[in-house]
């Protein structure tokens, strides 16, 4: 596939180097040929100098002739521009990053689809989605539901005290009715590892685990999390992510926001109905403690600054807060953050890279999730009749050692499958994947 990315900022650049690695022919695009030589050293790929908006410049980048056209510069109005004359001058499909949630309004939708936009991707509504949902289960890291929350994948930090520690998968199995959840994957010491029945759990490791809403409660139990209810919020940075996140919050949790900017916070008040909005410093330990973080359940930082949110949710825990989220959009400082115990992190680039991803496959691809603090991808494929996973049991196809297939969703059916399990063409398969093993996963599914 040829796919032309425009702006090489973060988001640019993770999506460039995905397709790198899926051998795509890629074009990389900026006016910053300083963010092109760095891109150019790093992967394989062709760069183009010049405005993503102008004419002359997108012809050169050879739009005319590219599959998939990605708009993702640092202002809206460009990406828009930008996607537009490249749909225009012949590019099969495009895509632009937005920053205006009206825009993805069903009916809003199709007025750009006239004006030659095929999706739109809002990173800041994705990054918010995701923070929501992280605190609907305490006790994990992420949380990914599928298809009306049929099949639930988490991910879980165990310690010593969790009952599965020092035990193979297999013995964890053999310890409550068969299939109730399945371990697909392990992080352990920065590496991802594909798990089956003889490996064995360690203290620290990072597990992702997909069940049922029925299996939950057992899964929780065996990696040690004592469960809570949450009430009461407290969040740091009123940014464009922090205000969405409020606006949910506030009518079901008793939610305190903390702004450093006076003119943010005034604006914030007027905003938000039931949101206790805070002007302050909330790296002040004396300003959290005046606020009450010690009654808080869960501590959210939203700044635009990942330092200042790692730091924010380090002094959470340490004042005793059980759940803590962190917004972090430095790359460098995911691994940092992960090792450092903070509950949730998240970051928006990776979020947007998602769901932009999807649109790279010939297979059928309903969801595609790169995990944050893993090297793996998490994809809900559709089988479709004749393709190779439907030619035998999963014990008789053989699977390449890179991917694992953790749940299957057949009609109102749910399976957590086993050697024995068969998929048929239209069930829904939960596929987890590492990079090298996502080709290999398309393949299966055509």
């Amino acid at each position: 596939m040829k796919i032309v990315i425009a702006g090489a900022g973060e988001v640019g650049n993770h999506l460039a180097k995905l397709f790198c690695n899926e051998d795509h022919d890629v074009i990389l695009m900026d006016s910053d040929e300083n963010k092109l030589r760095k891109a150019a050293t790093n992967y394989d790929l062709m760069t183009v100098t010049g405005s993503v908006s102008s004419i002359e410049d997108l012809k050169t980048a050879q739009v005319s002739g590219c599959d998939l056209f990605i708009a993702v510069p640092p202002y809206e109005e460009v990406s828009i521009l930008s996607a537009m004359l490249a749909k225009k001058l012949g590019a099969k499909k495009t895509i632009a990053r937005i920053n205006n949630y009206e825009y993805l309004q069903p009916e809003n939708k199709e007025y750009f689809r006239q004006l030659g936009i095929d999706e739109m991707v809002y990173p800041e509504h994705l990054g918010a989605q995701e923070i929501i949902a992280s605190l609907k289960q305490v006790g994990i890291r992420q949380m990914f539901e599928f298809t009306s929350s049929k099949l639930i994948l988490y991910a879980i930090k165990i310690r010593n005290n969790a009952p599965i520690v020092g035990k193979t998968l297999a013995e964890i199995n053999a310890m409550h009715e068969p299939n109730l959840y399945y371990t697909l994957a392990v992080n352990r010491d920065g590496k991802t590892i594909i798990v089956h029945g003889k490996d064995v759990l360690k203290h620290e490791d990072l597990i992702y685990v997909i069940t049922t809403k029925a299996g939950t409660a057992q899964l929780l139990a065996d990696t040690g999390k004592v469960q809570y209810e949450v009430r009461n919020i407290m969040m740091l940075g009123g940014s464009r992510i922090g205000l969405k996140v409020a606006k949910v919050l506030e009518n079901d949790y008793h939610l305190k926001l903390i702004e450093i900017d006076r003119e943010k916070s005034n604006h914030l008040a007027d905003l938000l109905e039931n949101t206790m909005v805070i002007n302050g410093d909330g790296r002040n330990l004396t300003l959290l403690k005046d606020e009450g973080i010690g009654k808080a359940d869960a501590f959210i930082a939203v700044t635009d600054t990942s330092e200042i949110n790692i730091l924010a949710c380090q002094l959470a825990k340490k004042m005793g807060v059980k759940k803590s989220v962190a917004e972090v959009e430095n790359m460098d400082y995911i691994d940092l953050a992960e090792n450092m115990g903070i509950g949730t992190i998240v970051n928006k680039k990776i979020i947007a890279a998602s769901y932009i991803y999807r649109h790279t496959f010939k297979a059928n691809v309903s969801y595609v999730k790169c995990l944050t603090a893993s090297e793996a991808d998490v994809l809900e494929m559709i089988a479709q009749k004749g393709a190779r996973i439907t030619k035998g049991s999963l014990k008789e196809l053989d699977l390449p050692k890179e991917i694992n297939i953790g749940g299957v969703i057949r009609g109102e059916e749910t399976i957590i499958p086993n050697g024995s399990t068969r998929i048929q063409a239209g069930d829904r398969v939960i596929v987890l994947a590492l990079p090298e093993g996502l080709k290999k996963v398309e393949r299966l599914f055509l």
